[in-house]
């Protein structure tokens, strides 16, 4: 199972293996009480994707960050294997900074995980 986390929220047992997905620490985030598991920075979205982005949510603006930011995870193929991994072992919480969940890099991870797996269980 992936869930999704503000990394501004309190940490839960429930959230299993925390995975930070941004890639910078977030501001004004204690290192300590955010129990994160692993700090995966090459997951979250390029500098230049993110600079695209603007965060401008506007459902064309963002159909073309999804699109290219797909493509890069498809590049990922050592961080990705290690998140497939951890989704097996039990309960995985991608860990994100955004104020807009729905319009966030940890978003399309977690569709990029579940669609992955689930192409994987075909063969």
């Amino acid at each position: 199972m992936i869930q999704l986390k503000r990394a501004y929220e309190k940490p839960s047992p429930s959230d299993g293996y925390r995975v930070l997905v941004e890639r910078f620490w977030p501001r004004d985030l204690d290192e300590k009480h955010a129990k994160i598991d692993l700090w995966l920075k090459d997951v979250a979205p390029s500098e230049e994707l993110r600079v695209a982005f603007g965060h401008d949510p506007s459902p064309q603006r963002w159909e073309e960050v999804e699109r290219s930011y797909w493509q890069e995870l498809q590049e990922k193929h050592k961080s990705i294997k290690l998140l497939r991994k951890k989704m097996r072992e039990g309960t995985l919480t991608l860990v994100h900074a955004a104020h807009n969940p729905e319009h966030s890099g940890a978003a399309v991870l977690k569709r990029f995980l579940e669609q992955i797996g689930s192409e994987e269980h075909e063969d």
